[in-house]
């Protein structure tokens, strides 16, 4: 059996010095460690304190953003409407000079139809007219007639039809068996309406009921 010879006390000590030696640099570097992982742990709350100030301006903004499109879509639209109602305001203003100067025009022409159809019946009733100038003035007669109503004239010349202020002016009454009270039994002067609107009201006479 072979016997250990005994370390001496240098080599004993050399030992324990390299232990504590080894020992010492894994305390420092655990001590490294935790510093370390507190640094990171500082720095990201750092981050996420970052990050969430970043994420507030991005909503700042993005509702900043969305204010200004609703702004301008708002704009736009009003400017569009503003638009259209110029555009609607010129085509009325346009209507109605079109309107009064065909209105002013057929009051200028009514007198000059009024002279044709009494022309037309007086000579109708004349025999020493000559056929040829009867039919000239009842042809310029209807022309004329037809050509005005393509401008929205209608004529006021219906008999035995209710009396209707809006649209006849009573001449006389003449008192009849015949026609029903208050209606009209004849029309003494045409009345016209341009687009539903009257120019001039007819002139009649209305009959009364006998008693």
């Amino acid at each position: 059996m072979i016997k250990k010879k005994p370390l001496d006390n240098s080599k004993i000590n050399n030992i324990k010095k390299e232990d504590n030696k080894i020992e010492n640099e894994q305390n420092e570097k655990i001590k490294n460690t935790k510093k370390n992982i507190v640094e990171n742990e500082s720095t990201i709350e750092n981050i996420q304190e970052k990050n969430s100030l970043y994420q507030l301006r991005i909503f700042e903004l993005e509702n900043k953003l969305k204010n200004y499109e609703y702004n301008l879509r708002d704009i736009r639209l009003r400017s569009q409407a503003e638009v259209d109602n110029i555009r609607r305001r010129s085509q009325l203003d346009i209507e109605k000079i079109y309107k009064f100067s065909l209105e002013k025009f057929i009051n200028e022409l009514l007198p000059v139809i009024d002279s044709l159809e009494k022309a037309s019946e007086i000579s109708s009733k004349n025999n020493t007219i000559e056929k040829s100038i009867i039919e000239g003035i009842q042809l310029t007669l209807k022309s004329l007639l037809n050509t005005i109503k393509k401008f929205g004239i209608d004529i006021i010349n219906e008999i035995n039809i209710p009396f209707n202020p809006s649209k006849h002016q009573a001449m006389s009454i003449i008192e009849s068996n015949e026609i029903k009270d208050n209606y009209i039994i004849k029309v003494i002067q045409k009345g016209y309406t341009l687009n539903k609107r009257l120019l001039r009201p007819a002139m009649v006479i209305i009959a009364k009921e006998k008693k």
